[in-house]
């Protein structure tokens, strides 16, 4: 066998309010606050080390927006919400999960709000304590504040690289054979934290005039003042309450006066959302006519013209705040419109002059996740095909339609109807596949906690377990797994679960490979959405920028599934404006 490369070292990095401290292999270093950003340049240089951080959110901000690249980290905070579920994942406790103490006693800060929940570097506990815990053996909450010289960054610093190692160790206890890979999960973990510091600092291109013109299309000209505003406003209600003679007065803010205005014209629904309305739309203009005033009410209150001003700096970029882990399967979450565009204001997306973006989007990912997963060899083979339905469609002998309801029932846990009949038909031809999912669903029901391909924990109605080496018990074999009620949607949210976590765990592997990939191409990565990728690269280097977005995908998905048997696929274009992708 080819002889591995050597590991590069760990050396942990803190920061706190007066400076920084480095401590690993050949490195015991305070730094000023004024030279970190030389002192981290030098030292990834030099040492080309795995930097260990708390977090990147409380760590890397100043290097980053120095434009700086941070090749390889393993985030503390990333690990312990892999390793024992959750959203929260403060210094506090992360120490607490490698101590094995409670989570509900780690004290809290003072901040209602965190940053990167890992506290304030200004939010100081009352009092000078010299001591780094508190009763019961936990850290105190405001560490990396207390940290504001040189022995007291050290000495967290220290405690930063032991609580690695003890995660590592975790790692290798749980995954078994397969540590590696779960490690490799906290490698793509950590890289995805960063590149969210760096899509907070770079922005979304947006065309600003191109905005402007869309907002108004929508919600009209931007009001005068706030009188001028009303005005707008009623106008716009004035084309929904021209159906309804003698209802002129209704508020179409409130739910109640909007269901009381459709049982006028005969329209008698139990809610008012959008769903519900749908098909009662050719019933009477009034239902269309409210149903396209409801995207123009969310441009108008969301995405309008103070969300323009607010949100997208002078420089045309829109930026927000993004978190690596959304707390239950795992994805990456954005603020201020980056996830909720509404379709409508897609065209101001616009690639800068002199750039495009490459666009790629992973296809029918979540059935190809369960094939690896589920190591169901007859599902796998059904991925080899560019359009995974038909050959399951060939093998069911039924039309592609009712494979794809089949697919999806199965990991939605869809039972009852059309669904749930396509569905008899998939757990024969795929048992093994089906097998994985309704184990998933039995602990669900049990209120096991399930994890991940890559040994993310994800809970389910119960605390999590005090040490990292807690094992979901077996469900047993065969059994009922039809439940109702609360308990049947536990089961239903257990099943989806470990695929829509796994699919998570893929794509931010693939987002970190086309990171690194494009670099070199002076592309950036500016959107990452779901299943989708965004990248921002001059147009000169468009062709090889597509073609190393294609080859990332290969070699992540062939990373992190420790096998080529599995093939994913992306749709991946060139354009200039987002909505010019095909949906």
């Amino acid at each position: 066998m080819p002889e591995q490369p050597p590991r590069p070292p760990l050396v942990a990095l803190v920061v706190g309010p007066q400076g920084a401290y480095a401590v690993g292999p050949g490195v015991d270093e305070a730094w000023a606050p004024g030279d970190v950003p030389r002192r981290f340049a030098e030292l990834a240089e030099g040492a080309a080390p795995r930097w260990v951080v708390w977090s990147a959110a409380s760590t890397l901000h100043g290097v980053i927006g120095a434009g700086l690249d941070v090749a390889r980290t393993w985030d503390l905070a990333e690990a312990h919400r892999l390793l024992h579920g959750g959203w929260w994942a403060t210094p506090g406790h992360v120490v607490a999960g490698c101590r094995g103490l409670d989570e509900a006693a780690v004290p809290a800060p003072r901040s209602a709000r965190l940053r990167g929940f890992d506290g304030d570097l200004f939010d100081v506990a009352a009092g000078e304590d010299a001591a780094l815990f508190v009763a019961g053996g936990h850290l105190r909450a405001d560490a990396l504040a207390w940290a504001s010289e040189p022995s007291r960054l050290r000495e967290l610093a220290q405690l930063a690289l032991e609580c690695q190692q003890v995660q590592q160790q975790a790692l290798e206890r749980l995954g078994g054979r397969h540590s590696g890979r779960l490690e490799r999960t906290v490698w793509s973990e950590s890289a995805a934290a960063v590149l969210c510091l760096e899509l907070e600092r770079d922005g979304l291109p947006v065309d600003r005039a191109a905005a402007e013109d869309l907002i108004a299309a929508s919600v009209g000209p931007r009001p005068r003042n706030e009188a001028d505003a009303a005005c707008i406003r009623a106008e716009r209600d004035a084309a929904v309450l021209r159906h309804a003679p003698g209802r002129e007065r209704t508020d179409l803010r409130n739910p109640a006066q909007v269901r009381d205005l459709l049982l006028s014209v005969g329209v008698d629904v139990p809610n008012t959302r959008a769903w519900v309305l749908e098909p009662y739309r050719h019933t009477h203009p009034l239902v269309d006519a409210l149903l396209r005033w409801r995207k123009d009410e969310r441009i108008a209150t969301t995405y309008g013209y103070r969300w323009l001003d607010d949100h997208v700096g002078p420089d045309d970029r829109l930026r927000g705040s993004w978190t690596p882990c959304d707390g239950g399967a795992g994805r990456m979450t954005a603020q201020n419109g980056l996830h909720n565009l509404p379709a409508p204001l897609r065209p101001a997306i616009c690639a800068a002059p002199g750039h495009v973006f490459v666009r790629a989007d992973l296809g029918q990912i979540e059935p190809r996740v369960l094939a690896v997963v589920s190591a169901d060899r007859a599902f796998a083979e059904a991925t080899r095909a560019d359009d995974l339905y038909a050959p399951v469609a060939a093998k069911l002998g039924a039309e592609r339609a009712r494979a794809k309801v089949a697919v999806l029932a199965a990991m939605y846990g869809q039972r009852s109807g059309a669904a749930g009949e396509a569905l008899k038909d998939l757990e024969r031809a795929y048992p093994v596949a089906m097998g994985l999912l309704d184990r998933a669903y039995a602990d669900g029901v049990a209120r096991r906690p399930v994890r991940t391909w890559g040994g993310r924990l994800i809970r389910l109605g119960s605390a999590a377990p005090a040490s990292v080496d807690a094992e979901a018990p077996q469900p047993p074999a065969g059994g009922d797994f039809s439940g109702t009620g609360a308990e049947g949607a536990r089961g239903r949210y257990a099943r989806n679960a470990i695929i829509q976590g796994s699919a998570a765990e893929l794509f931010k592997a693939w987002a970190a490979t086309v990171r690194h990939y494009v670099r070199p191409l002076g592309g950036q990565i500016v959107l990452c959405l779901h299943d989708e990728l965004l990248v921002h690269v001059p147009e000169q280097h468009a062709s090889a920028a597509a073609a190393a977005v294609e080859q990332s995908l290969t070699t992540a998905a062939r990373t992190w599934a420790g096998t080529d048997e599995v093939r994913f696929v992306a749709d991946t274009s060139v354009i200039r404006r987002w909505s010019e992708a095909k949906p």
